[in-house]
C-alpha cells in the first residue's frame, strides 16, 4: 500500500540522516526553533505596541494608507506583477475559498504582467537584466570554484529545506495564534505569507518547465538551458523571499527584517554552496519571491489591522522628487570639451555628490543638473569657495539655457521648443619633427585619445565644426573635419613578420602608409528623451572609466563607431534588496559595429555598464561593465548567437559557429574619496579581465587568483594641493601584462584567436592606449587661472613586453600645453610634446621627435536660432 511504502522511505530516511547528520540536525533545529521564537515574540510586541498603545483599550489606531498612484498611472503597475483591486475589497484573513481565488487572481497578474510595462519600466528593468546577464555569464565559473565537501554540502542542503519548512511553520504559526486569540493581523500574516510562498513556487516551477537548465547536483554539469532540467531559478529561494517579504511588511520591525531577511539570504546562499544551484538561479528566485511578495500584499493586506505599506516603484519615484526633464532632447557634450575637468574639480572640492564619474559623454541636462547642484551646495556653504564660485559661474553662463528647461520655460528659455546651434568652429596644425609611432594595437601611440585621427611626420591639420538642433525631444548632433596628414614609410620586413605571429594572420606587404586629405565625420546621431531615456542612434564616442589618461574597454583613441545608445538621465533604485545594497544606480548600453576589420571582417559589439553609489559607504563608486564582440565574417548572425552574446554561461570555443556568443570581456571601476579629505584626495581603478578560455586556462582556480588575470589603471587625483588652491595633481598607472601562461606573446588582453583585430575601429584600439602587452604611468599637474585658462605640464612612461614584441619597446614623453580663453566665444591652445621611444624591431637606435600644436576655437553661442 501506499502509506506503506511511504513510511518506509521516511524511516529510511531518518536512520540515514541520524546516522550521518544527527549533531547537524540538532544544531540546525535548535537554531531554527530559536528563530522562530524570536519571530513570534517580535510579531506580538509589535502586535501589542502597534494595536493596543500604552493607554488605549480595544479601537487600534489608523495606520496610514499606501500612497496613492500618481496622476494618470492609477491602473499602470510598474513591476512584473502588477496590482490587483483595492484589498479592503478582496481582503480575508481566513482560510477557505477565498483564498484559492486569490491565488488564481494572483496567478493571472504574475503570467499578465509582461502586458503592463510601459518605457519608464527600463529604469530598473535594463540594469536588473544586465545584472542577470553578468550574472550568468560567471555563475558557472564560480561555482566550479566552491569547495567540493561532501560535508558542506549535505549541511547546506539540510538547511535550505529546514529554512523553508520554518518560514512554513511561522505562517501556520501566525494563522494558528490568530484564530486561538482572534487577532485578524495574525491570521492575515500568516495566509499572506503561505500564499506569496505559493505563488511564487508556482511561478517558479512553471519557469524551470520553460527554461530547462541543468542543475549541479554536485557535478560537474555545465548549466546549459533547455536540457530538460530544473535549476533556473531556485524554488526554494522564491518561497523563502515570498514569505519573508510579507513578514517583513506585517511585522516591519528591524528585529523581524532582520530575521527573516537573514533567513531568506542564508536559504538562498545555501542552494549555492549545496550546489544545487548557480548563483543566477537563486538571484532570480530571490527576485521573483520578492516582487511576488509585494503583489500579493498589496492586493491583499488590509491596512486597517497595521502594518507597513509597500509603495510601488513609481510611487517612490514620484515621492522623491526628481528632476522632471520633461522629454526635452539634449546633445551630448564633446569628450575633448572643458566642461568635464571643470566637473572633476567641482565633484572633487565637494560640491557634486550626485555625479557618477565613469561613463562619458554625458547629455548637456545631465550637465545642468549638476551644475544646479553646485549652485545649491555653494548658496549653502559657509565657507568661502573662491576656486568654486569661479567654476560655476561658467558653467552656469554655459548651461543657461539648459537651466530653463529644467525649470519648464522651454529649451531656449522663452518657452520655444526648437532651436539651431552652432556649437564651434574649430583649426588645428599640427608639426611633427621626426619619426612618430602611430600603431596602438602593436607598437603605441605618440597621439592618442585623439578620436582615431591620421598624423605621420610633418604637417598635419584638421578643421573641423560642431552643431546641433533640437526640436522637442529630437536632436541631430553633427561634427565633421576635414583632416590632412602625410604620407608615411612601410614597416621593416621584421615588424611584418612579427605583426603576423602575435595577430596570427598572413604578412603583409611592404606597402607604404597614403597621404590622407579626406572628410570625416565625428559624433553625428539623431537622439530622442523619451520618459528620461535617451535613445541616439549614429557615430558616437564613448569613455568607459575613471581615469582621464586611458580607459580599458572604451575611449576616444579611435574614431567614433556606428552605434545604438541607450540610458536614463537620472539614476534610479533598484527594488528589492538591490535598493539598499547598491543605492543610486545608472546604466549606459551600446550595440554597434566596428569598422576597417579584416578578421574577421564587420564584426558587431555591444556593452552593458552598471554605476551604484551603495549609501553604506560614503563618497564611493563603483561600477561593473561587459562588452562582446561577436558576429562577422564566419560567424552568421543568428537569434541564437545574439542571445548567446548576451546570456550564455559558456565560452565561445564551446558553441558552434552559429550559436557562438563572440568574445566578451568584463571589466569593473572603483573610486573612493577618503571621507575626511574628499575636498581633495581621490583614488580609482579601472580593471579589466577577458573571458576565461577553459582550453588553456585552468578554472579550477580560485577567484582569489583573478589579480593574476586582470588589466589595471589606477590613479590618484589632487584637486588642489597644500597652498596652491589653483594647482592640481594627477597620476595613473597602466597594467596589461598580467603574469599568466596566456599573456604571452601578446595573446590574452585585446587578442582572440577568432577576432584577431580585435577591440580595433579603423587599425585604432578602442580601449586603452599602452597596447596588449604593456605597462606605463602618466603624470600631470595643472595650473587653473580660471575655468577656461589653464596650463598643464605632463609627462608619459610606457613599456612593451619583450615577450610580446622581441626586444621590448621603450616610450616617455613630456608635455606642456596651454589653453586660453582669448574673449568669450574666441579660445586658443598651444602645446609642446618631446617624445623619445626605442623599438629595436622597428629602428636600432633610438628615436626622438618633437610634436608642436595650435588650435583656435570659435564658440559662437550668439549663433543660435
Amino acid at each position: 500500500m501506499w502509506w506503506v511504502r511511504s513510511a518506509r522511505w521516511v524511516r529510511t530516511f531518518r536512520e540515514h540522516s541520524e546516522r550521518n547528520w544527527g549533531v547537524v540536525r540538532v544544531l540546525a533545529h535548535g537554531g531554527l526553533l530559536l528563530i522562530f521564537v524570536l519571530l513570534a515574540a517580535a510579531c506580538r510586541a509589535q502586535s501589542s505596541t502597534q494595536l493596543q498603545p500604552a493607554g488605549a483599550s480595544a479601537s487600534p489606531p489608523v495606520e496610514a494608507s499606501p500612497p496613492a498612484a500618481p496622476a494618470g498611472e492609477a491602473t499602470t503597475e510598474e513591476s512584473a506583477t502588477p496590482a490587483h483591486p483595492e484589498p479592503a475589497q478582496i481582503s480575508d484573513s481566513r482560510l477557505g475559498l477565498s483564498v484559492l481565488k486569490n491565488i488564481v487572481l494572483d496567478q493571472k497578474a504574475i503570467w499578465t504582467s509582461p502586458a503592463q510595462l510601459r518605457v519608464d519600466d527600463a529604469n530598473w528593468l535594463l540594469p536588473v537584466a544586465g545584472i542577470a546577464a553578468m550574472s550568468l555569464a560567471s555563475d558557472t565559473h564560480i561555482s566550479k570554484t566552491l569547495t567540493s565537501s561532501s560535508t558542506l554540502v549535505s549541511r547546506s542542503n539540510t538547511f535550505s529545506n529546514a529554512g523553508v519548512a520554518a518560514f512554513g511553520a511561522v505562517a501556520g504559526g501566525l494563522y494558528l495564534m490568530g484564530e486561538m486569540n482572534g487577532d485578524d493581523r495574525r491570521r492575515e500574516a500568516g495566509i499572506l505569507s503561505g500564499e506569496a510562498a505559493l505563488d511564487a513556487v508556482a511561478a517558479s516551477t512553471a519557469l524551470q518547465f520553460l527554461f530547462g537548465r541543468e542543475r549541479r547536483n554536485g557535478s560537474n554539469a555545465g548549466g546549459a538551458f533547455w536540457r530538460h532540467g530544473t535549476s533556473f531559478p531556485s524554488d526554494h529561494s522564491a518561497a523563502a523571499w515570498a514569505a519573508a517579504g510579507v513578514i517583513a511588511h506585517e511585522y516591519p520591525g528591524p528585529l523581524t527584517k532582520f530575521l527573516v531577511y537573514g533567513l531568506a539570504a542564508a536559504v538562498s546562499i545555501s542552494r549555492v554552496t549545496g550546489k544545487d544551484h548557480y548563483p543566477s538561479d537563486v538571484l532570480a528566485g530571490g527576485g521573483i519571491g520578492w516582487l511576488v511578495a509585494r503583489d500579493v500584499y498589496r492586493a491583499h493586506h488590509d491596512p486597517d489591522l497595521g502594518g507597513s505599506s509597500w509603495p510601488s516603484y513609481r510611487e517612490t519615484r514620484a515621492e522623491t522628487g526628481n528632476r522632471n526633464f520633461h522629454n526635452a532632447g539634449s546633445p551630448y557634450v564633446p569628450l575633448d570639451s572643458w566642461i568635464y575637468p571643470a566637473f572633476d574639480r567641482l565633484i572633487a572640492l565637494g560640491y557634486i555628490h550626485s555625479a557618477f564619474q565613469d561613463v562619458r559623454p554625458l547629455t548637456r541636462l545631465e550637465c545642468a543638473t549638476m551644475a544646479q547642484e553646485a549652485g545649491e551646495n555653494l548658496t549653502a556653504a559657509n565657507a568661502v569657495h573662491g576656486e568654486a564660485d569661479a567654476i560655476y559661474a561658467a558653467l552656469e553662463k554655459e548651461f543657461r539655457s539648459e537651466f530653463s528647461v529644467l525649470d519648464g520655460e522651454g529649451q531656449d528659455g522663452q518657452g520655444k521648443d526648437q532651436s539651431l546651434q552652432l556649437e564651434s568652429l574649430y583649426s588645428n596644425v599640427t608639426v611633427i619633427g621626426g619619426r612618430p609611432l602611430n600603431d596602438s594595437d602593436h607598437f603605441g601611440q605618440t597621439l592618442y585619445d585623439n578620436f582615431g585621427r591620421p598624423y605621420q611626420q610633418g604637417f598635419n591639420t584638421y578643421d573641423g565644426f560642431s552643431a546641433y538642433t533640437t526640436s522637442g525631444r529630437f536632436v541631430v548632433y553633427m561634427r565633421g573635419e576635414f583632416q590632412s596628414a602625410p604620407s608615411g614609410p612601410a614597416y621593416p620586413l621584421a615588424a611584418r613578420e612579427t605583426i603576423a605571429t602575435v595577430d596570427q594572420t598572413p604578412v603583409q606587404p611592404a606597402t607604404p602608409v597614403a597621404a590622407t586629405d579626406q572628410f570625416r565625420l565625428l559624433d553625428t546621431y539623431v537622439s530622442a528623451n523619451i520618459l528620461g531615456w535617451d535613445f541616439s542612434v549614429g557615430k558616437q564616442s564613448l569613455w568607459w572609466g575613471r581615469g582621464v589618461g586611458g580607459s580599458l574597454l572604451f575611449s576616444d583613441n579611435a574614431e567614433p563607431i556606428y552605434m545604438f545608445r541607450l540610458r536614463p538621465m537620472e539614476a534610479v533604485e533598484l527594488p528589492w534588496i538591490l535598493g539598499p545594497l547598491l543605492g543610486p544606480m545608472k546604466s549606459d548600453f551600446f550595440f554597434g559595429k566596428l569598422s576597417g576589420n579584416e578578421y574577421p571582417a564587420r564584426p558587431l559589439i555591444h556593452g552593458l555598464k552598471l554605476t551604484a553609489k551603495p549609501a553604506w559607504i560614503p563618497c564611493f563608486e563603483m561600477s561593473l561593465l561587459a562588452t562582446t564582440e561577436f558576429g562577422g565574417v564566419g560567424r552568421a548572425l543568428t537569434t541564437a548567437s545574439v542571445l548567446n552574446s548576451f546570456f550564455s554561461t559558456h565560452s565561445s570555443d564551446q558553441y558552434l559557429p552559429s550559436r557562438s556568443p563572440g568574445k566578451r570581456t568584463i571589466g569593473s571601476d572603483l573610486s573612493y574619496s577618503i571621507p575626511h579629505l574628499r575636498d581633495w584626495l581621490q583614488f580609482y581603478a579601472n580593471g579589466l579581465l577577458p573571458e576565461d578560455n577553459p582550453t588553456t586556462l585552468d578554472m579550477s582556480k580560485s577567484p582569489i587568483y583573478i589579480w593574476q588575470r586582470l588589466a589595471i589603471r589606477s590613479g590618484i587625483y589632487l584637486s588642489q594641493l597644500p597652498h596652491l588652491p589653483k594647482l592640481d595633481f594627477r597620476v595613473e598607472s597602466v597594467y596589461t601584462d598580467p603574469p599568466t601562461d596566456r599573456s604571452q606573446e601578446g595573446q590574452y588582453i585585446y587578442h582572440n584567436n577568432f577576432y584577431r583585430d580585435l577591440y580595433t575601429n579603423k587599425g585604432n584600439l578602442i580601449g586603452d592606449w599602452v597596447g596588449r602587452q604593456g605597462m606605463g604611468f602618466q603624470g600631470w599637474t595643472t595650473y587653473w587661472f580660471t575655468p577656461k585658462n589653464s596650463i598643464q605640464w605632463g609627462y608619459r612612461h610606457a613599456k612593451v613586453d619583450s615577450n610580446f614584441i622581441p626586444g621590448g619597446e621603450t616610450i616617455n614623453d613630456g608635455s606642456v600645453k596651454a589653453n586660453w580663453q582669448l574673449r568669450r566665444d574666441l579660445g586658443f591652445s598651444a602645446s609642446i610634446q618631446i617624445e623619445k621611444w626605442f623599438a629595436p624591431i622597428l629602428a636600432p637606435a633610438a628615436q626622438t621627435n618633437v610634436t608642436s600644436a595650435v588650435e583656435i576655437q570659435f564658440t559662437p553661442r550668439r549663433w543660435g536660432l
